[in-house]
């Protein structure tokens, strides 16, 4: 009897001793990151949500050349498509041969119908560029409308 008691009672004395040096600390509210910033009273600044989609060299890059220029001009029109449609307000590429290929500023409702047209682009079919979206603010008609 006692071989179980013993075990018992030092489990018991330690789950006191966790509770009593427990600290919780209160959670941090995700809204202050997905919101945007308060404005200061007497500055009305009128803020509009974006969508920011960083394109990044995705794991499939050995296409020969003609099939990467064909992936290229289906990126192209996939731009000019989402451009006509007013979702696609900025794309363009960086200047380097780096992880980070370019950028779309898109203006969609939400993030999932970002990646519902993000994940038709040829590149990224094709697995030549990956995405990541980020919402992102700005002041309405600060650049864009």
């Amino acid at each position: 009897m006692a071989s179980k008691v013993l075990p018992a009672l030092l489990l018991l004395g330690f789950l006191v001793v966790v509770m009593l040096s427990f600290h919780p600390t209160p959670l941090q509210s995700i809204a202050g990151k997905i919101l945007p910033p308060k404005v200061r009273s007497g500055a009305p600044a009128e803020l509009k949500r974006y969508w920011m989609v960083l394109l990044k060299k995705g794991p499939v890059r050995n296409q020969d050349t003609a099939l990467a220029a064909k992936i290229q001009r289906g990126h192209m029109d996939n731009i000019n498509r989402l451009s006509a449609a007013g979702k696609l307000v900025v794309a363009g590429p960086f200047e380097n041969d780096e992880t980070l290929r370019g950028i779309f500023i898109m203006d969609c409702k939400d993030s999932l119908e970002v990646v519902s047209l993000v994940d038709k682009d040829p590149a990224v079919v094709s697995g030549r560029l990956i995405f990541e979206v980020k919402p992102w603010w700005t002041v309405k008609n600060c650049m864009f409308k």
